[in-house]
């Protein structure tokens, strides 16, 4: 590789010619927003940022519908602009890279995965329903953007034994599209909930077949590359109570997205998303700072060297660090943060090992990405400076600093789960081993998901500490306060453990005889570990 400047990639990827397809990817973009905005009335309300500060649910705005929570809810706060909204439309910014929705370690494996992506969407809040946002989105994919109708597929909610089937919304697709290319599928497919109680209400499903002049009705949510849905349609109905009914709301809404890079790739006439002009200024720019052979398109083991792997590994995570630094997230050793260090990690070692790069080329990349996406997202123009100060680093120095925060923070939990006693409260493998030849099964954790729901359960196991017992695992059949700091090993239950990033419950455990505070959460090979 040699050393190239950032303006020197700059002007050279200007004097490149690239494929310009009939639909470039602004294009794509812009024409939904107009659609949407001239001709169905909507107010063009922008992205929020990917990082969603104001919102402890979540580690990365991960659905167009994510600020619109207090819309659906009826929480909004009437003083501010978004309570006046009826109709929206846009293209969210959206992250998934950790928490529940997690592609991180897939991208690069094929041409499909991403971890920062667009969703485009349009959304009506008690205004007009299932009649008009189908007709919408048919006319906005055959009339705007021209698809062959007789590739698409339509999917409903079947219903089920607690809910019933969404024939509304099957009978305006039925105006549409033929019954044989209207599907029916069950609630995992067709049927959106924001939590277990809550709003919540069916969906359909676009689906568009690349290779078209066949029935790929049988192909329609089979995973396959060739059949693919595009556009996501919910229909927010109902109330989800405690009990589990279901209870129609006074107002109704629409919530709906569509994948900015799927259709481009539709459009673009590319089997791939990353073969479209998303990322294609990206490859150049890596070609240039790496000096690696040009993108290929290949993978598995066809992918010799895995560079191709790599090219998609960097111009994806390069896109992720530099909207969710623009919005105020930074690499470190704890939550959001925990997940971009390792998203910067991923990207520097594929570079380096694959692409043959020097350390500090992943920063050479921001500008190009910039002019390529600024206009659409001006506030990485804004931030662009800054963006590039957080990823031209000191790699050695970062990852001995992490180290150091590493061990404080690991000091800190002992510190914490040990309740300041200096006992070892943790399940190691002689631990997780008694457990097993006890017979005691791993905790049932189903409920960690359900708030405010008292559980009932059975304490399997009583801790004490690492070495505090004459068997020195640490169990006991009973505990009292005079043990101190202490834990419980429960057959179920509803507390949620620190893990993937996110922070554990705290509560109490009341028992017959006594209650323990439960101050700290952590899971040793499928057991629950409820400290106090």
């Amino acid at each position: 590789m040699t050393d190239i400047s950032v303006d020197e990639i700059a002007e050279s990827i200007s004097k490149m010619t690239f494929d310009h397809p009939e639909w470039p990817m602004k294009k794509v973009r812009s024409a939904f927003i107009d659609y949407f905005v001239k001709t169905r009335g909507h107010k063009f309300w922008p992205s929020s940022p990917c990082v969603p500060h104001d919102d402890p649910t979540l580690l990365f705005a991960n659905a167009g519908m994510n600020q619109y929570k207090p819309l659906f809810l009826g929480t909004a706060d009437p003083n501010l602009e978004i309570s006046t909204l009826k109709r929206a439309c846009n293209t969210q910014k959206c992250i998934r890279a950790g928490g529940k929705h997690n592609d991180l370690d897939d991208v690069g494996k094929d041409v499909y995965h991403h971890t920062f992506f667009e969703m485009m969407g349009n959304w009506s809040f008690g205004d007009y329903f299932k009649e008009e946002a189908i007709e919408w989105a048919w006319a906005c994919l055959i009339d705007v953007y021209g698809l062959d109708k007789e590739r698409l597929y339509a999917t409903y909610f079947g219903g089920n034994d607690q809910t019933p089937p969404d024939h509304e919304a099957r009978d305006i697709w039925l105006k549409y599209l033929p019954a044989s290319r209207v599907l029916p599928f069950d609630a995992a497919d067709n049927f959106w909930e924001m939590g277990a109680t809550g709003p919540c209400g069916p969906c359909v499903e676009i689906h568009y077949d690349r290779i078209g002049g066949r029935d790929a009705a049988s192909l329609v949510n089979a995973d396959l590359p060739s059949v693919i849905e595009i556009w996501n349609n919910v229909f927010i109905q109902y109330n989800r109570e405690a009990d589990s009914s279901l209870r129609k709301l006074p107002a109704q809404h629409v919530d709906t997205g569509m994948g900015f890079e799927r259709l481009a790739s539709i459009l673009q006439g590319k089997d791939s998303n990353y073969d479209t002009d998303v990322f294609t200024p990206l490859f150049e720019a890596i070609r240039l700072v790496t000096g690696a052979r040009p993108y290929g398109g290949k993978v598995g083991t066809d992918d010799e060297g895995y560079v191709d792997m790599a090219y998609r590994v960097v111009a994806d995570h390069v896109r992720t660090l530099t909207f969710a630094i623009t919005d105020g997230a930074v690499p470190s050793n704890d939550g959001r943060g925990y997940v971009l260090r390792r998203v910067l990690r991923r990207a520097v070692r594929y570079g380096r090992q694959n692409l043959g790069a020097k350390l500090g080329f992943f920063s050479k990349l921001v500008p190009t990405l910039v002019e390529h996406m600024g206009e659409a997202f001006p506030e990485i123009v804004r931030k662009k400076d800054f963006v590039i100060q957080n990823l031209k680093l000191d790699v050695e120095g970062f990852e001995r600093k992490m180290q150091e925060e590493k061990d404080l923070s690991a000091a800190a939990r002992k510190a914490k789960m040990s309740g300041g006693s200096g006992k070892e409260m943790v399940l190691e493998a002689e631990q997780t081993a008694a457990l097993i030849a006890r017979g005691i099964e791993t905790t049932v954790d189903d409920q960690k998901y359900v708030w405010e729901k008292d559980i009932e359960t059975v304490v399997k196991a009583c801790f004490v500490g690492r070495n505090e017992t004459e068997d020195k695992t640490g169990f006991k059949d009973s505990i009292t306060k005079e043990d101190g700091a202490c834990g419980l090993i429960l057959s179920a239950t509803n507390f949620y453990a620190e893990q993937g990033g996110q922070i554990y419950d705290t509560g109490t455990i009341k028992c017959p005889t006594g209650t323990l505070r439960v101050d700290c959460v952590q899971v040793y090979g499928g057991y629950v570990l409820h400290l106090g």
